[in-house]
């Protein structure tokens, strides 16, 4: 795009189709009857982009020089507002860590207005970090430059993987410090701020519905959930254009059912959300706002990455499904008004077990290499876990090793374990009677094997395009960091590009495929992580 070239055009739908604040000025309050304020980002020192992802510029069918574009680092740095723009932040609610939290809102994200390509698809641009909003409360609305690169990568990490996500534009350094306590410790520090721009079909979110409900605003929370039908789901309205009770059960049942898929899809690859907040669940079922998020390095189903977290665990490995349908269950009560009935509900929310339970069996046996998902293959899934758990065991490693491990295992069980030996942490740990256990698994997997219809050929290549090579750990993300906060902006660049590729070999990358390493155990930044951003 040349320096004449005009900036796209945006539309508002979102703004012109539910009701808005009608105080126009920016200052915390409680917001009522409203789905969003309008509101202005806070212009920044000196933003410059540091990263851009050309698979979103081509989503939005901009032209991939864009970021050559004088607007572009002024407008995704927050530092001027389009024409056709008209920015807002969104009021909604939620349950922080199982309690009702009240009024949350857009503390730190505005919205820009949104982009409809060539396809005819509408996307949401939304800023992160870019200054105050009314729902701000305590906070700056700003964000810092770590947390910024760890949404920038993960959100297009994510989206290569194959997992439902909001994706990443741009990532701005906007030349000013911010002041977080990274370990709330005590000792805040300035740190340098940054801006991502933030890129989904909308941003709406549980708790959107739940603080109109929570306030007996039945009205609003008509109008919005009307508008998600009409914008998201409109195959669900009827032909009359009127939408019934059956067709917010129908909603209801649909936003169920791609969440538990959304979910599975976090297991197969090892994610842990760390912050299953509800206002951090959307309803179209794809992953949104990543904050204290993590990849299992060695397969511990209780970790999770969040040191507000470390206590209770609510938000661990494991327990991400059964917190899924708890907030589903909170986002059905926000719907109760609409539908009325309970028993109409509590008909939605029951499709949450089926559909996670046949994506979750499909999702191991494609891990496994195998054809068809039986009964009897959850004792073999259900084994190989607390196999996994018991001796520290790189789940990235281990998944790769095992496309390799032959039909015939060695009846030798050092032997029999030897592809594996690579994902281990600690030789030393693995005792002759976890190789036997070990081995014995090998034994009844290469049986189950035998059984199967695939081929060997056809079994590997399964295997090696759903288990991922390269993902996103929290190391790698760590050393970004520093070297971006140290002015060399390259391994963004480069983790980026490695991402974009996770199921391939690349074996000049293959460095980013490293366990964790011993200096990255405890170090901040590269294990738990704070919600300090």
């Amino acid at each position: 795009m040349t320096p004449e070239t005009p900036s796209p055009t945006f539309e508002r739908l979102f703004v012109d189709d539910v009701p808005g604040d009608p105080v126009a000025d920016n200052y915390r309050r409680q917001v009522l009857a409203a789905c969003y304020s309008r509101v202005t980002p806070t212009p920044v020192a000196s933003p410059r982009v540091l990263a851009t992802a050309r698979e979103v510029v081509e989503l939005l069918g901009l032209p991939q020089d864009v970021v050559d574009a004088p607007w572009f680092a002024a407008t995704m740095g927050g530092n001027s507002v389009l024409p056709t723009m008209a920015p807002y932040a969104m009021c909604y609610g939620g349950h922080q860590f199982g309690n009702w939290a009240g009024q949350l809102g857009d503390g730190r994200a505005i919205s820009l207005g949104e982009l409809v390509n060539d396809e005819g698809e509408r996307y949401e641009l939304q800023l992160k970090g870019a200054g105050p909003t009314p729902y701000s409360r305590s906070g700056d609305g700003r964000a810092v430059l770590r947390s910024s690169i760890r949404e920038f990568l993960c959100s297009e990490a994510m989206h290569h993987l194959g997992v439902p996500t909001t994706r990443a534009l741009s990532l701005v350094q906007t030349g000013d410090a911010v002041v977080r306590d990274i370990l709330y410790s005590g000792h805040p520090r300035p740190e340098p701020g940054a801006i991502v721009c933030r890129v989904a079909p909308s941003f709406i979110r549980f708790g959107n519905f739940q603080i109109l409900a929570a306030r007996g605003d039945t009205d609003t929370l008509r109008t919005l959930t009307d508008h998600t039908l009409r914008r998201h789901f409109a195959g669900l309205i009827p032909p009359d254009g009127t939408p019934t009770r059956e067709t917010y059960v129908a909603l209801l049942s649909e936003v169920t059912q791609r969440t538990a898929r959304m979910v599975v899809e976090w297991m197969r690859v090892g994610f842990v959300h760390g912050v299953m907040n509800t206002d951090n669940m959307s309803v179209l079922g794809i992953t949104i706002d990543y904050g204290p998020y993590g990849w299992l390095d060695d397969f511990a189903p209780d970790w999770t990455p969040n040191t507000t977290d470390a206590g209770n665990r609510r938000y661990r490995y494991r327990n991400q499904p059964g917190i899924a349908l708890w907030n589903l269950e909170r986002f059905a009560e926000a719907l109760l008004p609409l539908i009325e009935e309970v028993s109409l509900v509590e008909a939605a929310l029951r499709t949450f077990v089926g559909t996670f339970q046949d994506a979750y069996r499909r999702m191991w046996c494609n891990k496994l290499g195998l054809s068809d998902a039986r009964e009897t293959d959850d004792a073999l899934f259900d084994g190989l876990h607390e196999i996994l758990a018991a001796v520290e065991t790189d789940m990235t490693i281990v998944f790769r090793a095992l496309a390799e491990v032959p039909a015939e295992v060695p009846a030798d069980d050092r032997r029999a374990i030897a592809p594996l030996a690579e994902a281990f942490y600690e030789q030393a740990s693995v005792t002759d009677a976890h190789a036997t256990r070990l081995a014995t698994w090998l034994r009844r997997y290469a049986a189950r094997r035998a059984d199967d219809a695939n081929t060997d050929t056809e079994r590997h290549a399964l295997m090696t395009r759903t288990n991922p090579k390269y993902v996103l750990r929290n190391y790698l993300a760590q050393e970004a960091i520093d070297l971006a906060e140290a002015g060399d902006a390259s391994r963004i660049h480069e983790l980026l590009d490695t991402l974009r590729r996770p199921y391939d070999e690349q074996p000049e990358r293959a460095r980013f495929a490293a366990k964790r390493p011993e200096w990255a155990r405890n170090k901040p930044g590269c294990s738990m992580l704070s919600c300090s951003s």
